[in-house]
């Protein structure tokens, strides 16, 4: 019986050390050539394997392997692609089945956040299921910082420390022209029902009283007249008025401050514009100049100044997804366990996909300051190691300089397509 061959692909929206996560799957492979075969990657996620357009990683050199662990983005390209239940959807398992029995594939690595760990679970139940033996191993990603069961996710020590970073240049630009110019910035963030980046927002103060002033978490609901209000106190105190604001704000009966009616295909509803809103309350109840900033994908996409500490952890998770597979595991997620000492530390770990795939973690409600607009000590705690440490990429005529993989697909064997229908 010839070695089975593995799959990997990348899901959702990405971030700048995905491909740190890809760098250690591919490098763990290659390590363990006596024990798996080849490593295809999908092209665009699950549907990469769904239409059989698989990419051979073993025609990549090994330095420009290596260079993933500085490239942002999605270096085999990502999707949004919720698969059905089995029995909502059989031609789509069957189609997998397909594939991976054309292509020898026993190992399913898939690297993303909560949706993308349903799918890895739904995988797996394809050995039970449909008789076809595959080890599917999720390998966690989201700047959300929402999967539960692990202490923090890649890629959202290096989107706090993005945020931290320009929340705390912002604010020392807008403190130089509150005199006699503007006098409100505002910092838009993403996180759909969770505040931990713009929680990480707060990082940006070394002392009590420093920018930002305001952060406006998802878990808080909003309430306008107290906002003002306390906007209102902080120029009266400070001159100025910093806001860190979470693109998830709602106000206490559900609905969004600022949303639109488009879904993704997660059945996600399109976030954005809080930021423009917030200004306008301030500016009709208030009268204060001011200006906004949408973090929007420059905050994932921010490889120049990542955390070393997220960096490791992505590298990490994806090395460990291979060796426990090698171990004989299945339908687990890799997990990031911190230390009890003091002095922060790390292990990995693994979960259950079952009780994480859906599952979201919000930001404990001891994270979060009385009066709902700031962090706590106990938060601080927990987001400054996260940040630590500076891994930047290497540079040439004063840009970084990032991978460019050949992505050679290889020949169908496959005579029928899938359309996704």
């Amino acid at each position: 019986m010839s070695k089975k061959n593995a799959f990997y692909a990348q899901s959702g929206g990405v971030t700048s050390v995905i491909n740190a996560s890809a760098c250690g799957v591919i490098e763990a492979c290659r390590a363990n050539s006596d024990k798996i075969g080849k490593l295809y990657a999908g092209q665009n996620g699950i549907i990469g394997a769904l239409q059989e357009n698989l990419i051979d990683t073993g025609k990549e050199s090994a330095a420009a392997i290596a260079s993933l662990l500085h490239t942002p983005g999605g270096a085999f390209g990502s999707c949004r692609y919720k698969m059905k239940d089995i029995k909502d959807s059989r031609a789509e398992y069957e189609r997998l089945v397909e594939v991976f029995k054309a292509h020898n594939i026993g190992y399913f690595f898939y690297n993303g956040g909560g949706d993308s760990a349903d799918t890895c679970l739904k995988v797996s139940q394809i050995s039970e299921q449909m008789g076809y033996p595959i080890q599917a191993i999720h390998i966690p990603k989201t700047i959300d910082n929402d999967l539960p069961f692990t202490d923090c996710c890649p890629g959202f020590g290096s989107v706090a420390k993005y945020v931290a970073v320009s929340t705390k240049e912002a604010s020392l630009d807008i403190a130089s022209m509150c005199a006699s110019s503007t006098k409100i910035f505002i910092l838009e963030v993403m996180g759909r029902h969770a505040g931990w980046i713009a929680a990480s927002g707060g990082l940006a103060a070394e002392n009590a009283g420093d920018p930002p002033h305001i952060i406006i978490f998802p878990e808080i609901p909003f309430v306008r007249e107290e906002f003002v209000a306390k906007v209102a106190a902080t120029v009266k105190e400070k001159g100025y008025c910093v806001v860190v604001a979470s693109e998830g704000a709602k106000y206490a009966d559900g609905a969004l401050i600022s949303g639109s009616l488009h879904k993704d295909a997660f059945g996600h509803q399109q976030l954005g514009g809080v930021a423009p809103t917030l200004a306008s309350m301030i500016k009709h109840s208030l009268g204060y100049k001011y200006h906004y900033a949408l973090a929007d994908y420059l905050q994932r996409a921010a490889r120049h100044i990542s955390s070393k500490t997220d960096v490791e952890q992505a590298y990490a998770v994806g090395r460990a997804a291979v060796e426990k597979a090698l171990e004989g595991k299945s339908a687990i997620m890799v997990t990031i366990e911190r230390g009890s000492a003091k002095k922060y530390s790390w292990s990995l770990g693994e979960v259950c996909l079952s009780n994480v795939a859906n599952v979201e973690k919000k930001m404990p409600r001891s994270f979060i300051t009385k009066d709902g607009f700031g962090i706590t000590q106990e938060a601080r705690d927990y987001l400054q190691p996260l940040i630590v440490g500076e891994d930047y990429p290497p540079y040439k005529n004063g840009v970084p300089q990032y991978a460019k993989l050949k992505n050679n697909l290889i020949e169908k064997k496959l005579s029928s397509s899938f359309s996704g229908d």
